[in-house]
C-alpha cells in the first residue's frame, strides 16, 4: 500500500517548524490526503549542511518505499547547496519515490508519466544551475562593488573610500538619532549611559563616534 510522508526541517533549535507543518497539513487537507503528524511527518532541527540527520535517514532508509510520496514545503529542505539537492532528488527518483514541493508545484511528480518525470528532473537541474549561477554573479558583483568603493592609501594599501580604516575593520555608522542623542548628552540633559541606551550603542562605539563627530566639526 502506497503511503505519504512529509519532512520538515529548520537549521537551529530556536527556529519554529510551525510554518512548514501548517503548509503540509493544508496541502493534505486540500488534496484528500490522510497523514499522521506524529508518525508520518518527520521533524528535525538540524543544519542542512550534510545528510547526517537521524530523522531524514530513518525516513529514507526505513519508511519510504517504491511508489510512496514525500512532501516538503521547499526544495532546499533536501539540502543546503545546489549539488546536494540535485543528488538527493536523483536518489529519491531512483528509489521510485514521488516528490511534492508545495512552494513549487511544477516540480511535483505525483501522477506523472516517466517522460514527465524526466522533464521535471531536467527543470530541477536547470533551476538549480540557474540559482547557483545567479548566486555566483551576486558574489562577483559585491566583490567588484567593494573594490570600486576602495581607494589607495599612502602606503599603497587599499582602504575604504568612505573612511580611513583599512579593509577588514568597517567603520561604525552613526545611528539615525545621533544628533539628538549627542546634543542631549553634551548639554548634560542625559547621562552617557542613557545616550548609549537611546542610540543602541556600546560604550566603545559611542565614544569613537563622539571623537569622530567632534573632530569633523
Amino acid at each position: 500500500m502506497k503511503k505519504t510522508y512529509a519532512y520538515v526541517r529548520v537549521s537551529t533549535k530556536d527556529q519554529n517548524l510551525a510554518r512548514q507543518l501548517e503548509a503540509i497539513c493544508n496541502y493534505c487537507n486540500q488534496n484528500g490526503i490522510e497523514i499522521d503528524e506524529d508518525r508520518e511527518i518527520i521533524k528535525e532541527k538540524l543544519s542542512g549542511k550534510d545528510f547526517k540527520r537521524d530523522g531524514y535517514l530513518a525516513l529514507k532508509e526505513n519508511l519510504l518505499r517504491d511508489g510512496d510520496t514525500l512532501i516538503i514545503k521547499e526544495l532546499d529542505r533536501l539540502g543546503r547547496n545546489m549539488a546536494m539537492i540535485k543528488e538527493e532528488w536523483q536518489d529519491l527518483q531512483k528509489r521510485g519515490i514521488e516528490i511534492v514541493v508545495i512552494d513549487t508545484p511544477i516540480l511535483n511528480t505525483v501522477g506523472k508519466t516517466d517522460l514527465e518525470k524526466t522533464l521535471i528532473s531536467n527543470i530541477v537541474f536547470e533551476l538549480l544551475s540557474y540559482m547557483a549561477e545567479k548566486e555566483r554573479m551576486k558574489i562577483k558583483q559585491r566583490q567588484a562593488e567593494g573594490i570600486a568603493a576602495m581607494v589607495t592609501g599612502p602606503n599603497g594599501k587599499k582602504i575604504s573610500g568612505k573612511t580611513e580604516n583599512y579593509i577588514g575593520r568597517p567603520e561604525i555608522e552613526y545611528p539615525v538619532n545621533w544628533k539628538e542623542g549627542y546634543s542631549k548628552w553634551k548639554n548634560k540633559e542625559i547621562t552617557a549611559v542613557k545616550a548609549m541606551e537611546l542610540m543602541n550603542l556600546k560604550k566603545n562605539s559611542f565614544y569613537k563616534l563622539v571623537k569622530r563627530y567632534e573632530e569633523s566639526k
